[in-house]
C-alpha cells in the first residue's frame, strides 16, 4: 500500500486561497479524516491527492513518488463520492466490473474479484439487479465495492454517507471501518460530520479557512483542543465557550463564576463540556431555557447572562421553562483560551 505526504501545499483559485501552506503526513494503512465546515478546503485537498486538481505550490508524494502532474487515472487511487455515480443501465455486477475493464485487468480474474468485493459489502445476492432496484444504502455499498475491486493503494472518500438517513449512516460507518481494517488500505475520508470523524478515524485533521487547526486522534482532539474553533466544533452538543475575565484565581462573567489558575488575568474564554456540567451548583445562576429528553440523557439549556449553557443532565431530569436553576462545573475539567482563541496550557 502507500503513505501520503503533502509538502507545503497551496491551492489558489484566482485571488482566493482554498488551501494555505498545508503539510501533512498520512501513514501507510492509516484511516485519516479531514473534518471541517463547508468551504474549509477539505474536499479541495482530497481532489489534489486524487489528481483532479493540481496544487498551485508544493508537492504531493504517494508511495514515495512525487505525483504532481501525474493524471488521476495513473495515481492508483480509488474514489467514492457523495453521489453513487453508478451507471443506471448496467447491473451491479457490471458496475463493479467497470474499473477492471478500464484498467485492462485479465478477464479471467474479473468474476472472482467482483464477487469478493460484493461479498465484502454484503451485496452478493444483488449483482444481477440495476441500481434503480436498490435502496440508497445498497447503492452506496455498490459504489464501495466498485472502489474495492480495483485493489488500489489509496482510498479517497468524499462525504459518501451524507445522502443516507441516520440509521443507514450508522450501519455504513461500521461497514466502512471493518472493510478498511480488512483491506489495510490507506484511506482519506472527507466529512463535515463530527460523529463520522470520531467513530471512523485513526487521526482527525480539523480544517478551517483552508488551514489545519489541529491534527490528532479522536481522543486527543476531544480532550485536548488547541483553540476555540476546535473546542466548539467537536462534541454534541459542543463545548460551552464563555467569554469573561480572570483575576486572582477567579473567572467571572455575567451570571457565571468559577475558579481558574492563579496565573490567569485579563480577558479569557472559559470552556466546559456539557457532560462536565451538573444540575445543582453555584457556578452558573440562570433560568431553564429548554429541556430535551432523549431516553438515555436529558439535554438542558440554561439561559445565563445573555448566553446559553448546554448541560447533559440525568435521563430522568425534568423542569418547567423559565424556572431558576443553578449549574455546577467539574472544576478539574475546565479549559481556558486567550483572546487570540488559542488554548492556555500552562498559565503562570
Amino acid at each position: 500500500m502507500a503513505s501520503i505526504h503533502l509538502k507545503n501545499i497551496v491551492k489558489r483559485f484566482g485571488a482566493f486561497v482554498g488551501v494555505e501552506h498545508m503539510s501533512l503526513d498520512i501513514e501507510d494503512e492509516e484511516f485519516l479524516v479531514l473534518l471541517g465546515p463547508s468551504g474549509c478546503g477539505k474536499t479541495t485537498t482530497m481532489r489534489m491527492i486524487a489528481g483532479l486538481e493540481e496544487p498551485s505550490e508544493g508537492e504531493i508524494v504517494i508511495g514515495g513518488e512525487v505525483v504532481n502532474g501525474v493524471d488521476a487515472r495513473d495515481r492508483d487511487v480509488a474514489m467514492v463520492f457523495q453521489g453513487y455515480a453508478l451507471y443506471p443501465n448496467m447491473t451491479i455486477y457490471e458496475n463493479i466490473r467497470f474499473p477492471l475493464r478500464m484498467r485492462r485487468i485479465p478477464a479471467e480474474e474479473h468474476d472472482r474479484r467482483i464477487r469478493q468485493a460484493a461479498d465484502m459489502v454484503e451485496l452478493g445476492a444483488f449483482l444481477d439487479r440495476k441500481p434503480g432496484a436498490l435502496s440508497g444504502g445498497q447503492r452506496q455499498r455498490a459504489a464501495l465495492a466498485r472502489a474495492v475491486v480495483r485493489q488500489p493503494q489509496v482510498f479517497l472518500m468524499d462525504e459518501p454517507l451524507s445522502n443516507l438517513d441516520a440509521k443507514l449512516r450508522a450501519s455504513m460507518r461500521v461497514q466502512i471501518k471493518h472493510m478498511q481494517r480488512h483491506l489495510k488500505v490507506t484511506t482519506v475520508y472527507v466529512t463535515h460530520d463530527q460523529i463520522e470523524a470520531m467513530t471512523l478515524a485513526d487521526r482527525i485533521v480539523i480544517m478551517n479557512r483552508g488551514a489545519i487547526q489541529q491534527v490528532g486522534t479522536p481522543d486527543e482532539i476531544y480532550s485536548d483542543p488547541e483553540n476555540t474553533f476546535v473546542a466548539g466544533f467537536i462534541g454534541s452538543p459542543p463545548m460551552n465557550l464563555i467569554e469573561g475575565r480572570a483575576e486572582k484565581g477567579r473567572f467571572t462573567a455575567q451570571g457565571i463564576a468559577a475558579p481558574c489558575p492563579a496565573g490567569l488575568s485579563g480577558a479569557v474564554t472559559l470552556g466546559v463540556r456539557p457532560e462536565d456540567c451538573h444540575v445543582g451548583g453555584d457556578h452558573v445562576q440562570g433560568q431553564v431555557y429548554g429541556v430535551e429528553p432523549t431516553g438515555d440523557v436529558t439535554y438542558l439549556t440554561v439561559a445565563a447572562g445573555g448566553r446559553h449553557i448546554e448541560v447533559k443532565a440525568a435521563r430522568g431530569f425534568r423542569s418547567g421553562i423559565d424556572l431558576p436553576i443553578g449549574i455546577g462545573f467539574d472544576t478539574g475539567r475546565l479549559y481556558y483560551f486567550g483572546e487570540d482563541g488559542r488554548r492556555i496550557h500552562d498559565p503562570v
